[in-house]
């Protein structure tokens, strides 16, 4: 019988380190061949595969290990090829890939306390602060992803208009507010007015303008509309690319009125804030992000850390703090030791136990740098650009959107988009996605790969224009 205190650990440590470095060899497979590796179906019996049983004992490590590599790791989303342009979903970097077993090995807890992994996440964080050109004094958290960023930056604002008594007291007293967002905008912004009590109602959906970008007119006759009806505006969303075309909103002319109006300016940018790091003419769609309040993100996107992490920037530090930070006795902080510690990041969200989310962005931009990114970004731009000229130059599609950054939305004239998408992701040649623009179901190229060539783009369009004429 294991003796007590060693009931979980290995019985075979040495026996542990040959299977671990054998399925790190595999990893590491994988990640050189990803080129060769798009997307394939799962196997019909894979529930029954990995269904956990409790009656049986555990398993050597070379058998549990096996079974990751050959029973698993095969039938991922394949985001990680060249030719995945369905959605917008990274690819992942080799450096993450390290720094997640660095990660999970550390075993770090950053809500708070005095330790390394809060440096690394104050870097990120600083590293992210400069990219937008927030003051020093603004402060930000990783989190899941867009959808929590964007619940607290919500949540922040209401208490700039409320005030912090908000807390304590709620908001059945308060009355209406309304946030304000382009038709089309991500459903994550009406969720999390349902999560805050105020209902998905509270979002007032402005129309776009001729480009697709949000009506600044519109929006003006909107605010004013909701004053005379005694609703408090809250805050206004800026999206920089929308979630099925990639349009951006106009980020500087929306800080400008909301500086006018007092209005908190909040700018989803999921995929699209990473333009910032982008060429000419590219990086002039994020022109103004640094006036926001709060900015929303992801690194699992266009940045390639490995799933999941994004990231919440508020201009206000200390507002930041003052919507969230709740410290209960056992959790009062001390002056020296392990307590210690002057940051503690439970204080500005929602969660107290946090993972390491923090090195795998590290790692990433550590191994990479700012300009080989930057050279990524602007690439996967020029190849969206070239897939529109490619599909106006087409006989069998039409370009629904214009091409804005790294997003082609384009609809066959005698094909059936779904059928389409469903073909080529079937045959391995590429993924795409599918969306509905002025009531046509379109196909939706997101390229946010650092591994896709233009070379991989034309055979991709070559492959939907074979099966568009065989339909």
């Amino acid at each position: 019988m294991t003796e007590p205190g060693k009931r979980v650990d290995p019985a075979d440590w040495s026996a542990f380190r040959r299977a671990f470095h054998d399925l790190a060899d595999q990893c590491v497979d994988r990640l050189e061949s990803a080129r060769n590796l798009p997307w394939i179906p799962k196997p019909d019996d894979m529930a029954r595969a990995v269904a956990l049983r409790d009656a049986e004992p555990g398993a050597d490590a070379a058998t549990v290990f096996s079974e990751l590599a050959q029973g698993i790791m095969p039938y991922a989303t394949g985001n990680t090829h060249p030719a995945f342009f369905g959605w917008v979903h990274g690819t992942g970097q080799p450096a993450g890939v390290a720094a997640e077993m660095v990660a999970a090995t550390m075993n770090a807890n950053l809500g708070g306390r005095d330790h390394g992994a809060i440096e690394v996440e104050r870097a990120v964080i600083d590293w992210t602060r400069r990219q937008a050109g927030l003051p020093q004094s603004a402060s930000g958290i990783l989190t899941t992803g867009t959808s929590q960023a964007t619940l607290l930056a919500l949540c922040a604002a209401r208490m700039r208009l409320m005030g912090d008594d908000v807390r304590r007291d709620g908001i059945a007293d308060l009355g209406r507010i309304r946030v304000y967002a382009v038709e089309g905008a991500h459903y994550s912004i009406a969720k999390a007015l349902e999560i805050m009590g105020h209902g998905s109602r509270a979002v007032r959906y402005v129309a776009q303008e001729a480009q697709g970008a949000m009506d600044l007119r519109a929006l003006a006759a909107a605010v004013d509309d909701d004053r005379a009806a005694g609703i408090r505006p809250m805050a206004v969303v800026g999206t920089a690319g929308a979630v099925d075309t990639g349009l951006f909103d106009p980020i500087d002319a929306l800080a400008d009125f909301c500086a006018a109006e007092d209005i908190w300016y909040h700018v989803d940018g999921a995929f699209g804030f990473w333009a910032v790091l982008a060429d000419t003419p590219w990086c002039d769609l994020m022109r103004g992000v640094g006036r926001a309040d709060s900015i929303a993100t992801d690194f699992h996107k266009w940045i390639g850390a490995p799933y999941d992490c994004g990231l919440c920037l508020m201009a206000d530090g200390d507002l930041h703090r003052r919507s969230f930070a709740t410290r209960p006795p056992y959790l009062e902080g001390m002056e020296d030791g392990l307590g210690g510690g002057s940051l503690w990041f439970c204080d500005y969200g929602l969660d107290l136990s946090r993972g390491f989310r923090a090195l795998k962005v590290w790692a990433t931009i550590r191994a990479v740098g700012r300009a080989r990114l930057a050279d990524s970004i602007t690439d996967n731009c020029r190849q969206a650009a070239l897939l529109g000229s490619l599909v106006t130059q087409s006989s069998q599609f039409d370009l629904v959107r214009p091409v804005q950054a790294n997003v082609c939305c384009f609809a066959p004239r005698n094909a059936d988009a779904g059928a389409l998408a469903t073909a080529l992701q079937l045959s391995g040649e590429a993924v795409f996605s599918t969306t509905r623009v002025d009531d046509r179901t379109c196909l939706r190229a997101a390229i946010v790969n650092h591994r896709t060539t233009d070379s991989d783009v034309r055979t991709a369009f070559a492959a939907l224009e074979r099966q568009a004429a065989a339909q």
